[in-house]
């Protein structure tokens, strides 16, 4: 057995979302629409640069009153899929509550490796604190929220004072079964870069809050993960809010929770700053 009563087969199996999700092209092609209607319809700000290489890119969509909180998204895709056009779509419940949205994009893997990866989306939240002031967003008030694998990058923001809150979605807080399955033929992690890069293993000693988000329908593995890192947060005394975010959601669905006002995660976020529920009764 190569991990929890697991051979590789089984791991692979275990951490394979878009196998467990019959429906993922369709859900992701309605992304993609959704994504492009909104940089068609809104004056984005689009491929700003954080850095210097060509993914160090991001997208800044503000609501009509830009001197409002920001949320900075974090694309999923197992570090080596995916770009930033495609989430545009929270655009769509995001600016109509008076809230900004950032996109980021970070050179995947095996372009890069892992720590390579965690620093460029860090220096994109501080690229982004030092200059929404000058598109006249508040950059004291700086959130961060990413899916998957944006969802471990999440966490290993969480440690920046520039952050003020968070919202960790489906993600991969222990990189060891990472290391152990399929997906590590283009991560190449090493024992030692798993380790360092795990976020469970290196909880912050001071962090703001942060909400840790899973669909109740997703993989095994994934619920593990999101419910042990969860514990871990809110057992050092740190603040948080371990929940599902989604009823009956999966691995893909589970971003409607962000996507609409009235989402579960919408509402996580509305209370993070301090705002009341636009949710029905």
């Amino acid at each position: 057995m190569l991990y929890r009563g697991m051979d590789r087969a089984q791991l692979d199996a275990a951490y394979n979302n878009s196998a467990a999700v019959p429906e993922r092209d369709a859900i992701v092609a309605g992304w993609v629409a959704r994504s492009a209607r909104v940089r068609r319809e809104y004056a984005g700000r689009l491929d700003l640069a954080y850095g210097e290489t060509p993914r160090e890119r991001l997208d800044l969509f503000l609501a009509a009153d830009p001197q409002a909180p920001t949320l900075v998204f974090i694309h999923g895709g197992y570090w080596q899929m995916n770009d930033k056009e495609s989430f545009a779509f929270f655009a769509e419940g995001l600016l109509p509550l008076g809230m900004n949205l950032a996109v980021i994009e970070y050179t995947l893997a095996p372009m890069a490796r892992l720590e390579r990866i965690v620093a460029e989306v860090r220096r994109s939240v501080r690229w982004l604190a030092e200059h929404l002031a000058e598109y006249g967003a508040d950059p004291n008030r700086l959130y961060v929220a990413g899916h998957s694998a944006g969802g471990h990058l999440t966490a290993m923001t969480m440690a920046l004072p520039e952050v003020r809150g968070g919202i960790a979605i489906s993600g991969i807080y222990d990189l060891e079964p990472i290391r152990l399955n399929y997906l590590n033929e283009k991560l190449a992690l090493d024992t030692a870069e798993a380790e360092r890069n795990s976020p469970v293993r290196h909880l912050p000693a001071t962090a703001e809050e942060l909400a840790v988000a899973y669909g109740t329908r997703e993989l095994p593995e994934l619920c593990r993960q999101s419910i042990e890192y969860a514990r871990a947060w809110t057992g050092r005394g740190s603040s948080g809010t371990p929940a599902a975010g989604g009823r009956r959601a999966d691995h893909f669905t589970i971003l409607d929770a962000l996507a609409r006002p009235e989402g579960v995660l919408t509402q996580a976020l509305l209370a993070m700053l301090g705002r009341p529920s636009t949710a029905g009764p």
